[in-house]
C-alpha cells in the first residue's frame, strides 16, 4: 500500500524533530497506519537504513546529521505535488561508497575525510582494509567494514603467498560489493586498497584512485592504467605510467575540517620581542634529528632569539626525557609530549614547523600558511618525502634540509636566519598559502559523483 504524501510528511517531520525514529509514534487516523512505531514506522516509511541515536553515537557521530539530510530531501520531494509519494529512504540515500585504504594513517585520514563528505551528501560508506587499517578506523563513518586479505612478500616463496592472498581478498571483494551493489570504489593506496580496486575493476564498476604523495605509490602506480580517473595532491606527479597523465587531475589532499579552518586565518609573524612559537613534529621517524637535534639547535640559538622561544615538540617516548632536559637547560620553555591531539590549535598559534614531510604535514603546513624547515625522511619509499617537500620549497614557503647534511650547527643557521626576520616569515608564510589546495575533500567528492553519472 501507498503511504498517504500526508502521512508522509507528518511521519517524517517528527522524525526529524525528535531525532530517534524509535520515540515516534503516530495515529493520524490513516487506515493501516495508526499505532506504528520503531521498527514497524522504520519498515513503513521506508527507512531500513535509518538508525536510533544510540546506534549513531556508537557509530559515528557523522552517522546521524547525513541520515537527516536526506530525510530532509525526502520532505522536500514530497512536498512537490509533481513528485510521486512512494518515494523512501533507499530512493534518496542509495548509493554506495566503497572507501578502500591501506593500513596506515597516511591512507586512512584522507579516506575518512572524503567519506565525511560524501556521507553529509546521503551516500552510504563502507570500508575496506585490513587489520593494520582498523587502528586508523575507529571513528571512520562507514556502516559497514569489510577487512580483506592483503599482503606484500619478499622472494619467490614471498611472493607466490602475497600473490595467493590478494587472490583470495579479490573474491572477498567481489561477494562484498555484489551484495552491497556498489557505486563506485575509491582506492587510497597501500596493499589493502588492490583487492576491492580489482574486483570492482572485474565487474565493471567505475573506479578511481587518490594519491597522496608526490610520487605515485606502487599500489596506485599498478592499477593506474586500469581506473577510471587518478587524483593527484601535488602540481608534478612522479612515476605516472605511460598514457595515464591526461587522466590525472590535480585536487590536493583532503584535510580535516579544523585544519581547512586555518586557511582563513591571516599569518602574524611575532612582534618585536614577543614570544617566538616554533612547533617540531614527526619525532616518531627519525628519532635522534628531530628529538635530540631540534632541540640542541634551538639551544644554540643567539639569547636575543632564545630568550623569547616557545617550544613545542612531538617526541618519542624512549626521547621525551633527553628532549626536556635539552630544553631545560637552555631555558627554553617548552612542552614535550608523545602526540598532540589538539594539531590544529597548535599549528593556529605556531610561527614556525620544523618537521618532516609526509603527504598530510605538506598539506597542512599550505593551508595552515605555515614556514617551515624541512627534513624529509630519506629511507621514504621512492624519496617521495624530498618530491613532496619540492612543492611547498619552490612557492617559498619551506626550506629543506637533507636529512644526512643536518647538523646542529647547520641547523641553528638556518633556524637563526629565519627566526631573527619577521618579514621572512610573513614571506614564507604567503608562499605556503600560495601551494595550499584547500578544498581537496569537496573536489575529491565532486569527482566520485561525476565517475557515477551515466555517460
Amino acid at each position: 500500500m501507498r503511504a498517504p504524501r500526508e502521512f508522509l510528511i507528518a511521519a517524517l517531520s517528527r522524525v526529524l524533530e525528535d531525532g530517534d525514529i524509535s520515540r515516534v509514534e503516530l495515529d493520524a487516523g490513516i487506515p493501516d497506519a495508526g499505532g506504528l512505531k520503531g521498527a514497524e514506522l522504520k519498515a513503513y516509511l521506508g527507512l531500513s537504513y535509518w538508525s536510533d541515536d544510540a546506534d549513531i553515537r556508537a557509530k559515528d557521530p557523522a552517522y546521524g546529521p547525513a541520515r537527516r539530510e536526506g530525510l530532509k530531501l525526502l520532505l522536500q520531494g514530497l512536498a512537490d505535488p509533481a513528485t510521486e509519494p512512494s518515494l523512501s529512504m533507499e530512493s534518496v540515500m542509495s548509493k554506495v561508497c566503497v572507501v578502500a585504504a591501506g593500513g596506515t594513517g597516511g591512507h586512512m585520514f584522507p579516506a575518512e575525510a572524503l567519506a565525511r563528505e560524501l556521507a553529509a551528501r546521503g551516500w552510504r560508506i563502507v570500508l575496506a582494509t585490513d587489520h593494520r587499517g582498523e587502528q586508523y578506523a575507529h571513528a571512520f563513518p562507514a556502516e559497514e567494514r569489510i577487512a580483506l586479505d592483503a599482503a606484500t612478500g619478499r622472494g619467490p616463496i614471498g611472493l607466490a603467498k602475497a600473490g595467493l592472498t590478494i587472490v583470495r581478498g579479490v573474491f572477498q571483494a567481489r561477494r562484498a560489493l555484489k551484495r552491497l551493489d556498489a557505486a563506485v570504489v575509491v582506492g587510497f593506496g597501500g596493499y589493502p586498497s588492490a583487492p576491492a580496486l580489482l574486483a570492482a575493476l572485474s565487474q565493471g564498476r567505475p573506479t578511481l584512485l587518490h594519491e597522496q604523495n608526490a610520487v605515485l605509490g606502487r599500489t596506485n602506480r599498478w592499477l593506474a592504467p586500469y581506473v577510471g580517473a587518478v587524483a593527484s595532491s601535488f602540481p608534478d606527479l612522479q612515476k605516472v605510467p605511460q598514457g595515464v597523465g591526461a587522466r590525472v587531475t590535480l585536487i590536493g589532499n583532503p584535510v580535516r575540517p579544523d585544519i581547512r579552518a586555518l586557511y582563513d586565518r591571516p599569518f602574524a609573524a611575532p612582534a618585536p620581542g614577543a614570544p617566538i612559537r616554533v612547533l617540531v613534529t614527526g619525532g616518531s621517524q627519525g628519532a635522534r634529528i628531530l628529538s635530540e637535534t631540534a632541540p640542541r639547535a634551538l639551544a644554540a640559538l643567539p639569547e636575543a632569539i632564545r630568550s623569547r622561544l616557545k617550544v613545542q615538540q612531538q617526541s618519542r617516548p624512549e626521547t621525551l626525557e633527553a628532549a626536556r632536559q635539552i630544553y631545560l637547560d637552555a631555558a627554553i620553555d617548552a612542552e614535550v609530549a608523545p602526540f598532540f591531539r589538539d594539531m590544529a590549535q597548535r599549528l593556529s598559534a605556531a610561527h614556525l614547523v620544523i618537521g618532516r614531510a609526509g603527504a598530510s604535514t605538506c598539506s597542512e603546513l599550505a593551508v595552515a600558511g605555515l614556514p617551515s624547515v624541512l627534513i624529509p625522511l630519506k629511507i621514504a619509499m621512492d624519496d617521495h618525502q624530498t618530491f613532496n617537500a619540492a612543492a611547498l620549497a619552490e612557492a617559498g614557503g619551506a626550506e629543506v634540509m637533507p636529512e644526512d647534511a643536518v647538523t646542529v650547527d647547520g641547523l641553528a643557521a638556518r633556524l637563526e636566519a629565519i627566526l631573527g626576520d619577521a618579514a621572512k616569515l610573513e614571506v614564507m608564510s604567503r608562499g605556503a598559502r600560495a601551494a595550499a589546495l584547500p578544498d581537496a575533500t569537496r573536489s575529491l567528492a565532486d569527482m566520485v559523483e561525476v565517475a557515477t553519472r551515466p555517460v
